[in-house]
């Protein structure tokens, strides 16, 4: 693989469906959608080069020599700016064990939507270009090792969500786009904020012996390389390192979403297009999660020690918080947006416990949850489409009506609960395992394992009052069972819960290294940044 751009290539092959997308005639529907279809395909395909040729015991996380797949040239220089100096930007890409279970997780999550979205009937050309792009700017933010070029990925996937809820949503589309718009570039303000302070506080040396200041995640990662007057050098501790960590952190956490920054999330979810909900919710909250994990423990790591205890009490209020509210829910898709809240928390418990149990456990969560509630969102799907409600107490007894579709809610609820011999329960179980292990976070993981208990009882609730007792007559001519098209949504997500329940080392192998390498430097970068202010 040396030599080959895959990353580039699987990041912007999206953009190149879209422009051809874009020179196909409107009123060649079919090949507008199979262009996609085989575009998103041609995506998993790379990943599982990549997976292949992926190097299990390569750690990344901070130093470039054990990084993958790396492309790195310099994108921006301008020199002789005023007091400046030298702007300088590369174009920085690289996989280790942390994005490469994001990197499958995208490209599997694209493809099912793209198949989700093959009954999308307004504007054909432009839903199926925006989708492209979105899955671009998605993919881009998990290879990206320049915060500049992370930044720009972040940011673009903001405005075809945008659209795609707003212009193909349901009723309230409008309101629910501009909220998830302006919460998400409300985090995104902080974040630009940080970046800059990071770049006028560090310094990296070039090939010419010239060191300027620098985008590099990985230069920013070394306390060796800030200066002693920049604003955020772990040299001289002080409260902006505290302030940036934070504000960094809620531009991450409002993507999560952590509580209280979450209320745009069940907005967006209802009047999101079933394909929009899969995505938002099967790849887009993951990014804020691996954003923390990837930038602010490695950059911050004595703030992210100090404040280690504050964010397993806000995984805590995620966790018990999104169960009840999923509880009270009576709109099925409300229900899954709220268990998504829930489940985000047990991976902030797991991140919280700086343990290699924990995070191993809180990255499987996401890969989990991100299989298991695209899932979920296209069982919602199945039924709105025939029925066009999504009221729980207007069904009842579907599965005499509809057994096929019974059988694979069933796989889907008990995955979300944590039923062992499912992908989820082992997940959940590392995160617990690895949180209980750390003394100051144990009564909050006690706590925390209430949620296991609330989610078993919306699930199971839901899956009562939709499945079982009394048929309703009314939907005697509209229901019926799954068609080839929802087969092809259903099963291979299916095949990934029961294959990662059954032998999760597949994806627990790909991590391991990687999180035993950002453990162990969080540990020590912590520790040299405390004794050199001392």
């Amino acid at each position: 693989m040396n030599g080959f751009p895959i990353l580039s290539l699987i990041t912007f092959l999206p953009v190149i469906g879209m422009i051809i997308i874009l020179f196909i005639p409107s009123k060649m529907i079919k090949e507008i959608k199979i262009t996609s279809l085989i575009i998103t395909f041609l995506q998993i395909i790379l990943a599982v080069v990549l997976l292949g040729n992926f190097n299990y015991n390569a750690g990344g996380i901070y130093e470039v020599s054990s990084f993958q797949f790396i492309e790195k040239f310099r994108w921006i220089e301008l020199t002789g700016l005023s007091w400046i100096g030298t702007i300088k930007v590369d174009y920085f890409l690289g996989a280790d064990g942390l994005s490469l279970p994001m990197i499958l997780l995208t490209a599997i999550v694209s493809f099912i939507a793209i198949i989700s979205s093959w009954n999308i009937s307004k504007s054909i050309k432009g839903y199926f270009a925006l989708f492209l792009l979105l899955d671009t700017g998605m993919m881009g933010v998990f290879v990206a090792l320049d915060f500049f070029l992370f930044y720009i990925f972040w940011e673009l996937m903001l405005l075809p969500m945008y659209f795609l809820i707003g212009i193909w949503g349901g009723p309230r589309k409008e309101y629910a786009a501009i909220k998830f718009f302006i919460y998400t570039l409300f985090g995104s303000v902080f974040m630009l904020l940080v970046m800059i302070a990071l770049y006028f506080s560090a310094g990296e040396t070039l090939a010419d012996g010239r060191v300027v200041y620098t985008f590099n995640l990985l230069a920013l990662m070394d306390p060796a390389n800030y200066l002693d007057n920049g604003l955020l050098s772990p040299l001289n501790p002080n409260n902006y390192r505290l302030a940036a960590y934070i504000a960094l952190f809620v531009g991450f956490a409002i993507k999560i979403p952590m509580f209280p920054f979450h209320t745009w999330l069940p907005d967006a979810h209802v009047e999101a297009p079933t394909p929009i909900s899969v995505i938002l919710a099967g790849v887009l909250l993951k990014m804020g999660t691996y954003g923390i994990l990837r930038i602010s423990y490695p950059i911050f790591p004595e703030i992210t020690e100090q404040l280690a205890y504050y964010i397993a009490l806000f995984g805590v209020i995620n966790i018990i918080y999104g169960g009840l509210v999923a509880l009270a829910q009576k709109d099925f898709k409300k229900l899954i947006a709220y268990s998504s809240v829930s489940h985000m928390g047990y991976v902030l418990l797991g991140m919280a416990s700086m343990s290699t149990t924990g995070i191993t456990g809180a990255i499987f969560q996401m890969f989990n949850h991100g299989t298991i509630t695209a899932m979920l969102f296209l069982i919602v799907g199945v039924i709105y489409d025939r029925a066009h409600t999504r009221e729980i107490n207007g069904f009842g007894g579907l599965a005499n009506k509809m057994p096929i579709y019974t059988g694979f809610v069933t796989v889907a609820f008990f995955a979300a609960i944590g039923l062992p011999s499912l992908s989820g329960f082992i997940s959940e179980a590392l995160v617990f395992v690895g949180a209980f292990g750390v003394a100051e976070i144990r009564t909050l993981t006690m706590i925390g394992t209430l949620g296991i208990l609330i989610g078993a009882a919306y699930m199971l609730w839901t899956l009562q009052r939709i499945f079982f007792g009394e048929f309703n007559t009314k939907w005697e001519n509209v229901l019926h069972d799954i068609t080839f098209r929802e087969y092809a949504m259903l099963i291979p997500l299916t095949i990934i819960i029961i294959f990662l329940g059954i032998y999760p080392s597949a994806m627990l192998d790909i991590m391991n290294t990687s999180v035993n390498t950002l453990v162990e430097f969080i540990a020590n970068g912590a520790q040299n940044i405390r004794i050199s202010g001392m």
